[in-house]
């Protein structure tokens, strides 16, 4: 069976390259492209796509606010969204509206058909900072334990000057490491830092 997948994008030229790209993916159907929102509901009463793939800025209408009515109305429709730009506030109202996904116009065809697949399975594709925030909140004490492991300290100096028991911060260590998806300390303050939680 094959994704039902609806474009939705008013630069007809991108949303003619994305469409050829796509139908080159052999679980993917796309059974409509659309430029203008207005016409969206209609499209879905016909069409009962699986994915909606739309653009998060258009001329007169904005994905993000559309995002949120489709949700609400049509619950069984995931959203992808696809900016030209991966600001922060863009990634967390997308997140926020109830998008599955989001996916910049420079990422590769592979990157959007894969967005597309995981967001028709109910797997949310978003970059992995926001995630990581959502889904793997890091706790107070580990939040502190990692600031001192970016100062270079030891898991005997952390549990000295936190007076707990060294199991303890070993304990909230291997924590840390799951949840950031890292083998390593140091991985993981690389990736606390990519992902804004350490300055």
């Amino acid at each position: 069976m094959k994704i039902k997948v609806l474009l939705v994008d008013d630069h007809l030229l991108v949303m003619l390259g994305i469409q050829q790209l796509l139908e080159n993916e052999a679980d993917l159907e796309i059974v409509n492209t659309i430029c203008r929102p207005a016409d969206l509901e209609k499209e879905i009463v016909k069409h009962n796509p699986d994915v909606i793939v739309m653009d998060i800025r258009m001329k007169n209408d904005n994905g993000i606010e559309w995002t949120k009515k489709i949700t609400e109305k049509y619950p069984s429709c995931k959203i992808v969204i696809l900016s030209g730009y991966d600001y922060d506030e863009y990634i967390h109202a997308a997140y926020e509206a109830g998008a599955y996904a989001f996916v910049t116009k420079e990422n590769s065809a592979f990157e959007l058909a894969n967005a597309i697949r995981q967001s028709f399975s109910g797997i949310k594709h978003f970059p992995i900072y926001i995630s990581s925030k959502n889904h793997f909140p890091l706790t107070k004490a580990e939040l502190k334990i990692l600031q001192y492991i970016s100062e270079d300290m030891t898991n005997e100096e952390i549990s000295k000057f936190l007076n707990i028991s060294k199991r303890t911060v070993e304990h909230h260590v291997s924590s840390i490491l799951r949840k950031l998806d890292v083998n390593s300390r140091v991985g993981a303050v690389v990736k606390a830092m990519k992902m804004g939680i350490l300055e």
